[in-house]
Protein backbone atom coordinates (compact mmCIF):
# COMPACT_ATOMS: atom_id res chain seq x y z
CA UNK A 1 0.00 0.00 0.00
CA UNK A 2 1.90 3.18 -1.29
CA UNK A 3 1.82 5.93 1.23
CA UNK A 4 -1.19 8.86 1.26
CA UNK A 5 0.03 12.25 -0.59
CA UNK A 6 -0.17 14.88 2.18
CA UNK A 7 -1.49 18.24 1.44
CA UNK A 8 -2.63 21.55 3.80
CA UNK A 9 -4.55 24.56 3.44
CA UNK A 10 -6.74 26.51 5.14
CA UNK A 11 -10.31 28.55 5.26
CA UNK A 12 -8.94 32.18 4.29
CA UNK A 13 -11.45 35.17 5.95
CA UNK A 14 -12.18 38.69 6.77
CA UNK A 15 -14.19 40.55 8.94
CA UNK A 16 -16.43 43.00 6.98
CA UNK A 17 -17.71 46.52 8.78
CA UNK A 18 -21.71 44.65 9.30
CA UNK A 19 -19.53 42.56 11.50
CA UNK A 20 -20.27 39.74 8.96
CA UNK A 21 -17.20 37.79 7.56
CA UNK A 22 -16.11 36.87 3.94
CA UNK A 23 -14.57 33.80 2.63
CA UNK A 24 -11.68 33.16 -0.27
CA UNK A 25 -12.32 30.76 -2.56
CA UNK A 26 -9.92 29.90 -5.82
CA UNK A 27 -10.75 28.65 -9.28
CA UNK A 28 -8.35 26.10 -10.62
CA UNK A 29 -8.07 26.19 -14.65
CA UNK A 30 -6.48 22.72 -14.50
CA UNK A 31 -9.90 21.12 -13.01
CA UNK A 32 -11.93 23.77 -13.63
CA UNK A 33 -13.23 24.21 -10.34
CA UNK A 34 -14.01 26.08 -7.49
CA UNK A 35 -11.74 24.81 -3.90
CA UNK A 36 -10.44 26.32 -0.76
CA UNK A 37 -6.72 27.25 -0.91
CA UNK A 38 -4.47 24.14 -0.67
CA UNK A 39 -1.43 22.24 -2.08
CA UNK A 40 0.66 19.43 -1.61
CA UNK A 41 3.77 19.28 1.03
CA UNK A 42 7.03 19.67 0.22
CA UNK A 43 9.80 17.90 1.00
CA UNK A 44 11.01 18.35 4.67
CA UNK A 45 8.02 20.55 5.65
CA UNK A 46 5.03 20.91 8.22
CA UNK A 47 1.69 20.51 7.57
CA UNK A 48 1.15 23.96 9.19
CA UNK A 49 3.91 25.68 7.20
CA UNK A 50 2.54 24.15 3.67
CA UNK A 51 -0.63 25.60 4.60
CA UNK A 52 0.68 28.84 5.06
CA UNK A 53 2.93 28.99 2.01
CA UNK A 54 -0.26 27.86 -0.18
CA UNK A 55 -2.58 30.47 0.86
CA UNK A 56 0.14 33.04 0.42
CA UNK A 57 0.88 31.79 -3.01
CA UNK A 58 -2.55 31.42 -3.85
CA UNK A 59 -4.57 34.26 -2.71
CA UNK A 60 -1.35 37.10 -2.96
CA UNK A 61 -2.48 37.75 1.01
CA UNK A 62 -1.09 38.23 4.48
CA UNK A 63 -2.54 36.25 6.90
CA UNK A 64 -2.23 34.62 10.32
CA UNK A 65 -2.91 30.93 11.18
CA UNK A 66 -5.98 30.42 13.56
CA UNK A 67 -7.62 26.71 14.95
CA UNK A 68 -6.94 23.39 13.48
CA UNK A 69 -10.14 22.63 11.48
CA UNK A 70 -9.34 19.22 10.74
CA UNK A 71 -8.42 16.39 7.76
CA UNK A 72 -10.45 15.47 4.30
CA UNK A 73 -9.23 12.18 2.99
CA UNK A 74 -10.39 11.45 -0.76
CA UNK A 75 -9.10 9.37 -3.54
CA UNK A 76 -7.45 11.26 -6.73
CA UNK A 77 -5.43 8.96 -9.29
CA UNK A 78 -2.33 8.80 -7.74
CA UNK A 79 -3.69 7.48 -4.84
CA UNK A 80 -5.30 8.56 -1.45
CA UNK A 81 -4.79 12.30 -0.58
CA UNK A 82 -5.09 13.16 2.89
CA UNK A 83 -5.52 16.90 3.26
CA UNK A 84 -5.13 18.99 6.79
CA UNK A 85 -6.67 22.82 7.04
CA UNK A 86 -6.69 25.88 9.28
CA UNK A 87 -8.46 28.72 9.86
CA UNK A 88 -6.60 32.05 8.77
CA UNK A 89 -7.73 35.72 9.11
CA UNK A 90 -6.54 38.18 6.47
CA UNK A 91 -4.49 40.88 8.61
CA UNK A 92 -3.25 43.85 7.13
CA UNK A 93 -3.54 45.68 3.99
CA UNK A 94 -4.67 43.23 1.31
CA UNK A 95 -2.60 42.85 -1.36
CA UNK A 96 -4.05 42.83 -5.32
CA UNK A 97 -4.80 38.81 -6.42
CA UNK A 98 -2.40 37.84 -9.37
CA UNK A 99 -3.50 35.00 -11.61
CA UNK A 100 -1.29 32.02 -12.62
CA UNK A 101 -1.13 28.79 -14.03
CA UNK A 102 -2.64 27.48 -11.26
CA UNK A 103 -4.97 29.62 -9.89
CA UNK A 104 -6.88 31.80 -12.19
CA UNK A 105 -9.55 33.78 -9.88
CA UNK A 106 -9.83 34.13 -6.71
CA UNK A 107 -13.57 35.77 -5.22
CA UNK A 108 -14.75 37.10 -1.71
CA UNK A 109 -18.12 35.25 -0.35
CA UNK A 110 -20.09 35.13 2.33
CA UNK A 111 -20.17 31.46 4.05
CA UNK A 112 -23.47 30.34 2.17
CA UNK A 113 -22.42 31.40 -0.96
CA UNK A 114 -19.01 29.68 -0.40
CA UNK A 115 -20.79 26.30 0.41
CA UNK A 116 -22.78 26.97 -2.66
CA UNK A 117 -19.72 27.76 -5.32
CA UNK A 118 -17.32 24.89 -3.68
CA UNK A 119 -17.02 22.03 -5.86
CA UNK A 120 -16.07 19.43 -3.63
CA UNK A 121 -18.02 17.90 -0.93
CA UNK A 122 -14.84 17.99 1.29
CA UNK A 123 -13.90 21.43 1.11
CA UNK A 124 -17.98 22.63 2.04
CA UNK A 125 -17.30 20.20 4.98
CA UNK A 126 -14.41 22.29 5.94
CA UNK A 127 -15.96 25.32 5.68
CA UNK A 128 -19.47 24.19 7.80
CA UNK A 129 -16.43 23.18 10.55
CA UNK A 130 -14.55 26.71 9.75
CA UNK A 131 -17.80 28.02 10.79
CA UNK A 132 -18.65 26.16 13.91
CA UNK A 133 -15.44 26.57 15.39
CA UNK A 134 -13.54 29.27 17.45
CA UNK A 135 -12.09 30.56 14.40
CA UNK A 136 -11.94 34.36 15.56
CA UNK A 137 -9.78 34.06 18.37
CA UNK A 138 -6.14 34.72 19.77
CA UNK A 139 -3.48 32.24 19.89
CA UNK A 140 -1.56 31.75 23.42
CA UNK A 141 1.65 29.46 22.59
CA UNK A 142 2.65 27.55 25.48
CA UNK A 143 6.19 25.98 23.82
CA UNK A 144 8.40 23.93 25.90
CA UNK A 145 12.43 24.63 25.35
CA UNK A 146 14.42 22.49 22.45
CA UNK A 147 16.41 19.58 23.24
CA UNK A 148 18.55 20.44 25.86
CA UNK A 149 22.13 18.65 27.27
CA UNK A 150 20.94 16.23 29.73
CA UNK A 151 21.28 17.06 33.65
CA UNK A 152 23.56 14.19 34.09
CA UNK A 153 25.97 15.42 31.18
CA UNK A 154 26.06 19.06 32.58
CA UNK A 155 28.30 20.10 35.41
CA UNK A 156 27.44 24.03 35.73
CA UNK A 157 24.12 25.73 36.92
CA UNK A 158 20.91 24.00 35.41
CA UNK A 159 19.85 27.45 34.08
CA UNK A 160 22.86 27.66 32.43
CA UNK A 161 22.33 24.10 30.69
CA UNK A 162 22.31 24.75 26.53
CA UNK A 163 20.98 23.00 24.19
CA UNK A 164 22.27 19.50 22.47
CA UNK A 165 22.69 19.28 18.16
CA UNK A 166 19.83 18.51 17.99
CA UNK A 167 18.08 21.36 20.02
CA UNK A 168 19.87 23.80 18.25
CA UNK A 169 18.49 22.25 15.32
CA UNK A 170 15.06 22.97 16.46
CA UNK A 171 15.85 26.17 17.45
CA UNK A 172 17.10 27.00 13.98
CA UNK A 173 13.64 25.95 12.15
CA UNK A 174 10.86 27.26 14.79
CA UNK A 175 10.26 30.31 12.32
CA UNK A 176 8.67 28.16 9.70
CA UNK A 177 6.84 26.66 12.48
CA UNK A 178 5.34 29.81 14.51
CA UNK A 179 6.17 32.97 11.93
CA UNK A 180 2.41 31.42 10.65
CA UNK A 181 0.26 32.89 13.57
CA UNK A 182 1.68 36.10 13.49
CA UNK A 183 3.51 36.23 16.68
CA UNK A 184 3.39 39.88 18.55
CA UNK A 185 5.21 39.57 21.46
CA UNK A 186 7.76 36.48 22.54
CA UNK A 187 7.98 35.31 26.63
CA UNK A 188 10.87 33.62 27.71
CA UNK A 189 12.26 31.50 30.75
CA UNK A 190 15.86 32.85 31.91
CA UNK A 191 17.28 29.42 31.66
CA UNK A 192 19.77 29.49 28.60
CA UNK A 193 17.74 26.46 26.76
CA UNK A 194 15.06 28.49 26.66
CA UNK A 195 16.34 31.92 25.39
CA UNK A 196 18.53 30.27 22.90
CA UNK A 197 15.20 27.95 21.40
CA UNK A 198 13.73 31.36 20.38
CA UNK A 199 16.44 33.81 19.73
CA UNK A 200 17.03 33.16 16.28
CA UNK A 201 12.74 32.88 15.44
CA UNK A 202 12.51 35.90 17.24
CA UNK A 203 15.02 37.92 15.87
CA UNK A 204 13.79 37.06 12.31
CA UNK A 205 10.81 38.53 13.35
CA UNK A 206 12.70 42.06 14.84
CA UNK A 207 10.39 41.23 18.49
CA UNK A 208 12.41 41.80 21.44
CA UNK A 209 11.90 38.61 23.34
CA UNK A 210 10.93 39.44 27.31
CA UNK A 211 13.08 37.49 29.75
CA UNK A 212 10.48 36.10 32.74
CA UNK A 213 11.74 34.92 35.99
CA UNK A 214 8.13 33.63 36.55
CA UNK A 215 8.30 30.93 33.98
CA UNK A 216 11.83 29.45 35.03
CA UNK A 217 11.91 26.16 36.91
CA UNK A 218 13.56 27.22 40.11
CA UNK A 219 10.99 30.05 40.76
CA UNK A 220 8.15 27.83 40.04
CA UNK A 221 9.61 25.06 43.05
CA UNK A 222 9.28 27.84 45.15
CA UNK A 223 6.21 29.33 44.44
CA UNK A 224 3.84 27.50 41.29
CA UNK A 225 1.30 30.40 41.85
CA UNK A 226 3.71 32.92 40.00
CA UNK A 227 4.33 31.01 36.93
CA UNK A 228 0.11 30.75 37.02
CA UNK A 229 -0.76 34.30 37.68
CA UNK A 230 1.82 35.31 34.94
CA UNK A 231 -0.10 33.39 32.52
CA UNK A 232 -3.12 34.32 33.71
CA UNK A 233 -1.99 38.17 33.10
CA UNK A 234 -0.71 37.29 29.41
CA UNK A 235 -3.78 35.20 28.06
CA UNK A 236 -6.11 38.73 28.57
CA UNK A 237 -3.71 40.54 26.52
CA UNK A 238 -5.27 40.45 22.45
CA UNK A 239 -2.17 40.10 20.59
CA UNK A 240 -0.63 36.97 19.71
CA UNK A 241 2.19 35.78 21.77
CA UNK A 242 4.24 33.17 22.56
CA UNK A 243 6.17 31.41 26.01
CA UNK A 244 9.01 29.11 25.64
CA UNK A 245 8.98 27.84 29.40
CA UNK A 246 9.48 23.44 30.95
CA UNK A 247 7.77 20.71 32.01
CA UNK A 248 6.40 20.79 34.63
CA UNK A 249 5.65 24.21 34.33
CA UNK A 250 3.31 24.28 31.07
CA UNK A 251 1.33 21.81 31.78
CA UNK A 252 0.18 23.42 35.48
CA UNK A 253 -0.38 26.30 33.03
CA UNK A 254 -2.51 24.93 30.92
CA UNK A 255 -4.58 23.19 33.53
CA UNK A 256 -5.54 26.45 35.07
CA UNK A 257 -6.32 28.31 31.95
CA UNK A 258 -8.76 25.80 31.37
CA UNK A 259 -9.74 24.65 34.24
CA UNK A 260 -13.23 26.42 34.06
CA UNK A 261 -13.67 25.49 30.48
CA UNK A 262 -15.35 22.52 28.59
CA UNK A 263 -12.16 21.90 26.18
CA UNK A 264 -10.45 18.70 24.96
CA UNK A 265 -7.09 18.27 26.19
CA UNK A 266 -3.89 16.97 25.35
CA UNK A 267 -3.33 13.54 27.34
CA UNK A 268 0.23 14.23 27.89
CA UNK A 269 3.11 16.24 28.60
CA UNK A 270 5.19 18.11 26.04
CA UNK A 271 7.97 16.51 24.57
CA UNK A 272 10.82 19.08 23.40
CA UNK A 273 10.49 21.57 21.15
CA UNK A 274 6.71 20.73 20.97
CA UNK A 275 4.26 23.45 22.08
CA UNK A 276 0.19 23.90 22.79
CA UNK A 277 -1.75 26.42 20.95
CA UNK A 278 -4.54 27.61 23.06
CA UNK A 279 -7.06 29.38 21.28
CA UNK A 280 -9.10 31.90 23.49
CA UNK A 281 -11.59 34.86 23.13
CA UNK A 282 -11.15 37.40 25.90
CA UNK A 283 -9.43 34.93 28.27
CA UNK A 284 -11.67 32.27 27.79
CA UNK A 285 -10.27 29.17 26.29
CA UNK A 286 -12.06 27.27 23.03
CA UNK A 287 -9.46 25.19 21.47
CA UNK A 288 -5.70 23.48 22.07
CA UNK A 289 -3.88 22.51 19.47
CA UNK A 290 -0.59 20.77 19.77
CA UNK A 291 2.23 21.18 17.46
CA UNK A 292 5.19 18.99 16.93
CA UNK A 293 8.47 19.88 17.74
CA UNK A 294 10.38 20.91 14.16
CA UNK A 295 11.21 18.61 11.44
CA UNK A 296 15.43 17.52 11.81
Amino acid sequence: MTSPIYAAGAVVWRANEDESISVAVIHRPRYDDWSLPKGKLELGETLIACAYREVMEETNLKIKLGPFIGTVEYYVPDGLKEVSYWSAKVIGEEHAFHANNEVDAMEWLSVTDGLDRLTRESDREILQKFLDSPFDSEAFIMLRHAKALARQEWQGDDDDRPLELTGQLQAKRMLSLYQVFGLEEIYTSDAVRCMDTVSLMAKALNIEPIVAQQLSEYTFKRNKEKAIDFAKDLIKKKETLLLCSHNPVLPRMLEKLTRKVDVELPDSKLLPGEAWVVHHRKKEVFQVDRLAAPTI
